[in-house]
Parts: C-alpha cells; structure tokens; sequence
C-alpha cells in the first residue's frame, strides 16, 4: 500500500468514524498550501472552517507560539499570568466591548453564552427561576454538544442524543415576524449565526439582522452572534455583523482567534452581562491559558491593521464575479456568501457536494461539502489572487465549464 492508503487504513481501523474526510493526508502546510505524506502539494479553500483566516504556519503566530513555549504555557485560573489581562483587554477593545469570558472551543463559548444568557435572565431581567428560553434559527449550527444538537435541525447532529435539553424556540431564519411572535415575557436571548456556514453560507435578507437588534432592544432580550465562523476578517470586515451597521450585545469568537496554532474562544460583551459571574459558578481549566493568550494577542494585533479585512473584501469580490459567471451556465445554480467565504450550489445531475470534493482533489483543490450538492469555499485571507485563479481554473474543470 502507499504512505497514504497505509496511514488512511490505520485511522480508519483505530478512531471513531465520527468524520468522513476526503482521502488526503496531509505531512506539512505553509500559507494556503498543503503537502501529502507523498509530496503531492494542494490549494486548501477551507482554511480550517476559517480557523485558518491568517493561513498555515502563519510566521507571526509560530513566532508568538514559540516565544511563549519558552516562558509558560499553562497555569490554570487558580492564578493569574502575564499574558492574560492584556488579551482580555485588547479583544475587548477590537470587539467595542467591556469583558471576555475565555474558552477554548466554540462550542464551549456557545455553551457558555446559554449559561450568561439565562443568568442575566434570571438576575438582571426578573425572569422567574427555571423559565428562561432562548430563540434560535433554523438551519443552525452551534456545535455539536448535548444542549446544542438540542436546538439543531440538522437530523444528521440531533438523531439519536435525546433526551433533549429544553428552554429552546426554534423559528426560521431570516423571518422577523416568526421571531416577534416566539417572543414572551421569559425569552432571554436571540442566538444566531450573522452568515450561516454549515447551512451553505447562507445570507440572510437586507434589513433582517438590523430589524433583530432593534426588536431585542426593545424586549429587553439578549441579542448573542455567533462569529465563530464569520468573524475575524472571513467576510472582509472584522464581524459579519458590520455589514448591516448592527453591534450584537454578545459576541462569539473563535476559530480564527487562535490562528490554526490552539484552539482559543471567547464570549465578549458588556460588565453588566457578563459580571453576572461569581467565582465558582463557571470556569475552564485551559480557558485562557498563557499559549492561548500569547496567539490570540498577536491575531487581535493582526486584524488591527486591517489589511486581512481589506484583503479578504477586494479578493471576496473577484471570488463572488468569477463564480457568479458560473450561474447560468448549467453547471451551477446559486452562489452566495460574502467576502472569501462561498456556498456554491452545483447542479445535482453533476454529482453530490461530496463527489465534486473528490473530483476537485484528484486536480489538487481542497473543498468540503454540506448539504446536497453544495460545496463551501473559504481560502485562508493570505491567498494570492493568482493561486485563488487557479483554483477557480479547477473547479471550472471539473464543472467542464
């Protein structure tokens, strides 16, 4: 067998099939390129699902790694460590917010924003003990914990993890008028994705994000973004979310705020949301640790300067011309997205999302699917307009377009 058939059969033989990946194995990566265990190199258009926005083996956040690998790389919160006010204070300050609750995945920061939301609910809004809902939209994807599947749609993430955690409103995305009328007196939070990713990039229509601050405002109900996927320079601004002019009461981060060296999170919002907080009442061993904090400074140091949203919205704007050229033509029916981020909807007679995945690695393109015969496409903000041409050369091909 070859290096990869070998290394393929081993995992297949000793991990969980809880994933179903494309049959590459991948040695080493530098920028927007990955190199197999046999030398063969490919164009990586996931970028990590935007946890590598600033590209493999990104020199400033090897360089912060290293450094801080030296001095020290974990302490828990039973202390504190030199690295750890100033990223709670600096990612504060890029998000205009007050407080960070770190974590280290994002569905921890989801689970954690439940947790905030319903004791603001409890403590600040009056909401009687135990009563507390949240609303959240169709079509999501939060994660993959027990209490998220909980509120998922997704029968694929949800089949078979019940009993199911309860306190949650499930309406359309995108429909104000279903979300004013799954309102009451005890909702505490609206949870949603500005850009939904897993779904297949979905946008939702102008004036529906700016129409749910404004609702929440006036409930009193907590308005929660989940930028995990769509935050940090993906959408060619630094949250989706400015792209309607609205400022959420809660934001989500992660992904990308580690820089694809740890996985760092966080829940960022105001002191009178997130001071609801005692010691003892919520807490992360590795929340927070120096390693995590010492990447995630340099990225908040990175977006700082602009030039990855810049990046991101001048080449998202040749991505999005060049694929719309492709809408019409048979090959493909719908694209949509914002940014270097596309959900492309290829025409099911050409074959599933997932046999377009394998089509575009026999040409050395890496993509994955979603749903049907939709493909996503998100290079790390670091491509070269020529690489992503090529890419693009690709798909054209495989499309026979």
């Amino acid at each position: 067998m070859s290096a990869t058939e070998t290394a393929i059969a081993s995992a297949e033989a000793h991990s969980a099939h809880n994933y179903h990946p494309l049959p590459v194995v991948v040695a080493s990566a530098e920028g927007a390129w990955m190199t197999d265990v046999e030398g063969r190199r490919y164009l990586d258009l996931l970028a990590g699902y935007s946890a590598l926005n600033f590209g493999h083996g990104n020199p400033r956040l090897i360089d912060a790694a290293k450094a801080q690998l030296e001095r020290v790389t974990l302490t828990s919160r039973a202390f504190h460590h030199d690295r750890f006010a100033d990223f709670c204070a600096q990612l504060a300050e890029l998000c205009s917010m007050e407080m960070v609750l770190p974590m280290n995945t994002g569905a921890e920061a989801v689970e954690t924003a439940v947790k905030t939301a319903r004791k603001w609910g409890y403590r600040v809004k009056g909401v009687p003990d135990g009563m507390a809902k949240i609303i959240v939209a169709s079509d999501n994807f939060h994660g993959r914990t027990t209490t998220i599947v909980s509120f998922s749609t997704d029968p694929e993430a949800r089949a078979d993890y019940g009993p199911y955690t309860p306190g949650f409103e499930i309406v359309p995305y995108g429909d104000l008028t279903a979300l004013r009328e799954a309102m009451t007196e005890n909702t505490v939070a609206v949870l949603l994705e500005p850009i939904q990713g897993e779904a297949g990039v979905l946008v939702p229509p102008a004036g529906y994000l700016p129409g749910v601050r404004e609702l929440t405002r006036e409930r009193n109900v907590l308005f929660v973004a989940d930028e995990i996927q769509s935050g940090l320079g993906r959408t060619g601004k630094t949250f989706a979310l400015e792209h309607e002019g609205v400022v959420p009461d809660v934001y989500l981060l992660g992904k990308a705020l580690g820089g694809g060296v740890v996985p760092v999170s966080a829940v960022v919002s105001s002191a009178e949301i997130l001071g609801v907080f005692r010691p003892g009442e919520h807490g992360s061993t590795f929340g927070g640790n120096p390693l995590a904090c010492a990447v995630a400074l340099e990225v908040v140091a990175m977006l700082r300067t602009g030039e990855f949203q810049e990046r991101a919205a001048e080449l998202g704007d040749h991505l999005h011309r060049e694929l719309g050229l492709l809408v019409g033509g048979g090959a493909v029916e719908t694209v949509r997205g914002r940014g270097l981020w596309a959900g492309v909807d290829i025409t099911p007679a050409l074959g599933t999302g997932r046999e377009i995945s394998e089509r575009l690695l026999a040409e050395r393109v890496l993509v994955k699917d979603t749903h049907g015969s939709t493909i996503r496409i998100a290079p790390p903000l670091v491509i070269s307009k020529e690489d992503l041409d090529w890419g693009l050369d690709r798909l054209r091909t495989v499309l026979s377009v």
